[in-house]
């Protein structure tokens, strides 16, 4: 067998020496490389052999591939360069001829919501406060309420650079970034009003409705005798901006580390009206954001005292908004560079 492996690479290799145009080249493709390919054919015999042979014939088999794919992209690239030669000397392409314009660009429709985003809070008096896509996990889990055991580190698993070292899973340790700022920037804490803008990375897969990567806004306000109804009106509040004065909001109880309690709001279905339909599961609601007080040890790891101050914090998608508000039905259009796609909004 390893003969006839040897025997197939020298033919095939002669073969495409003899290429002269695309469609040959194509054909040779689908002779030797395709699914029913001389050498495709061959690797599917390897059942066959005695299994003391196997090995051998595997290693061999995929040196052929290699080079018969590398001869390939070779060859092909060669055609390419002799066809625009060609057409130079046929005077098919005059390269005095002035250039394209480049039409004018606009803002990605990623920057255009989370602008939004960003003036309806910023007019409910909240600042923004950048924090780095590269954390500790100390910031992004163990401040955060969620030690090294613990089960919720399961429901944030992300990309890791070292033992301590990861992209975050969510914006929420500039929490801990800005009480430490601000309780530290003058002898007593100050007050906190702020939005976290800003990109998120977890492991998992890709479908139309999750990515890999992408923009959360978290919120956070301390201060003294902050309630659960405080953040029930923000978020109603916010709603209601973005996406009109009619919006109803539900609140559900839910379950964060960091949150004691925490809830889910979910505002009416835009496009259904409450009614049902695809988009909302026919559940007339649409999930807003997670959300809830800050939690006790979480505001002490910040440098609040829990029994003076109090707080709430949300987090927002950004992606998630426009999807709903233009009636996109797959998030992996933001990133697929797609300009049919990005020229709409």
């Amino acid at each position: 067998m390893l003969d006839k492996l040897n025997q197939l690479r020298e033919e095939a290799l002669a073969a495409l020496g003899a290429v002269k145009e695309g469609d040959a080249l194509a054909d040779w493709n689908r002779r030797y490389l395709g699914k029913k390919g001389a050498l495709t054919q061959m690797l599917r015999s390897i059942g066959e052999l005695p299994n003391e042979e196997r090995p051998a014939f595997g290693r061999t088999a995929n040196e052929v591939k290699v080079t018969l794919e590398a001869a390939y992209e070779a060859r092909a690239e060669a055609l390419r360069r002799e066809e625009m030669e060609q057409d130079l000397k046929r005077g098919a392409l005059d390269v005095t001829l002035p250039g394209r314009p480049i039409g004018p660009g606009h803002l990605h429709i990623t920057t255009q919501t989370l602008r939004k985003i960003t003036a309806i809070f910023a007019e409910m008096g909240f600042q923004v406060y950048q924090s780095p896509d590269v954390e500790t996990d100390e910031l992004n889990f163990g401040l955060l309420n969620i030690p090294p055991h613990h089960p919720a580190r399961d429901m944030w698993d992300t990309f890791w650079i070292t033992d301590e070292v990861l992209l975050r899973t969510h914006t929420s340790p500039g929490q801990i970034r800005v009480m430490r700022e601000r309780a530290n920037a003058c002898l007593t804490p100050e007050p906190i009003r702020v939005i976290l803008p800003g990109k998120c990375y977890r492991y998992e897969q890709v479908t139309a409705r999750s990515e890999h990567q992408f923009y959360q806004v978290e919120g956070l306000a301390v201060g003294r005798s902050i309630t659960m109804t405080d953040l029930i009106g923000t978020l109603t509040e916010f709603a209601r901006r973005l996406y009109g004065p009619e919006r109803s909001i539900r609140i559900r109880g839910s379950y964060f580390p960091f949150t004691e309690p925490s809830i889910e709001a979910d505002m009416d279905c835009i496009l259904c009206q409450g009614e049902g339909c695809r988009v909302c599961k026919y559940s007339g609601w649409l999930e807003v954001g997670g959300a809830g007080m800050v939690h006790p040890v979480v505001l002490q790891n910040g440098g609040y005292d829990p029994a003076e101050w109090s707080g709430f914090a949300f987090g927002l998608g950004v992606e998630r908004p426009a999807m709903l508000k233009y009636n996109i039905d797959d998030i992996r259009l933001f990133y697929g560079n797609d300009l049919r796609f990005l020229r709409q909004f």
